[in-house]
């Protein structure tokens, strides 16, 4: 890794030493929120594939239900019910924050549904099918929520690695290289006026030559 290029003086020194440590301070609390994310983002992900499955079941047999339904009365007179079904619900959005992320929280409010539809004209496969599939709307609702938490969760995972990693192979061993590279220089400079001193006190020290007699 390549030092940086300033001059090996004691103040720049004692400045590098102050950004290493801020550097290592960052990286720490970084690769702490590193962790969060992956925890947060893989127990939504998990809870996501587990509704997926109820979901994908729950619709299995809803479309079961309908497929009755449509061989009972015909498709004509099951879209007409459809259209007088009525579901009293409420899908409310709200926010969240982790770790200075917003994320979306999704609410979906329903009344217990009653018998949608009149006695004659349709069939009970005609109330399972509308019960099955009012059923899948907060399951759907809940994993909208996931979803949209797991996509900005991954994005911010990424970040936040790219910034640890950018720290960890970049910044911090440059700092260093640079601190070693200052540290030495000084050292050597040191060396070199304890030597240059010596040899001043050495001669210092030496008795003057008398004159010669003539």
């Amino acid at each position: 890794m390549a030092r940086l290029n300033i001059a090996p003086t004691k103040s720049n020194y004692l400045s590098m030493k102050r950004q290493l440590a801020f550097a290592e301070e960052g990286y720490d609390l970084l690769e702490q929120k590193r962790q969060i994310l992956i925890f947060e983002l893989m127990s939504r992900l998990a809870r996501a594939r587990e509704i997926e499955r109820k979901v994908a079941e729950l619709l299995r047999l809803a479309h079961a239900a309908l497929r009755e339904a449509t061989l009972d009365i015909g498709s004509v007179a099951l879209d007409g019910a459809a259209l007088g079904a009525k579901l009293d619900a409420e899908l409310k959005l709200t926010g969240q924050h982790l770790m200075g992320l917003a994320i979306p929280r999704v609410e979906f409010r329903a009344e217990p549904p009653g018998v949608p539809f009149g006695v004659s004209g349709t069939s009970a496969n005609t109330d399972v099918a509308a019960r099955r599939f009012a059923e899948l709307l907060p399951m759907l609702a809940e994993l909208a929520e996931l979803q949209n938490a797991v996509l900005r969760l991954a994005r911010e995972l990424r970040k936040t690695q790219r910034r640890c990693n950018a720290l960890s192979k970049i910044f911090i061993p440059s700092y260093r290289e640079t601190l070693a590279y200052i540290s030495g220089t000084l050292e050597e400079r040191e060396r070199e006026s304890l030597t240059i001193l010596k040899i001043i006190r050495n001669r210092l020290a030496m008795p003057a030559e008398e004159p010669a007699n003539h």
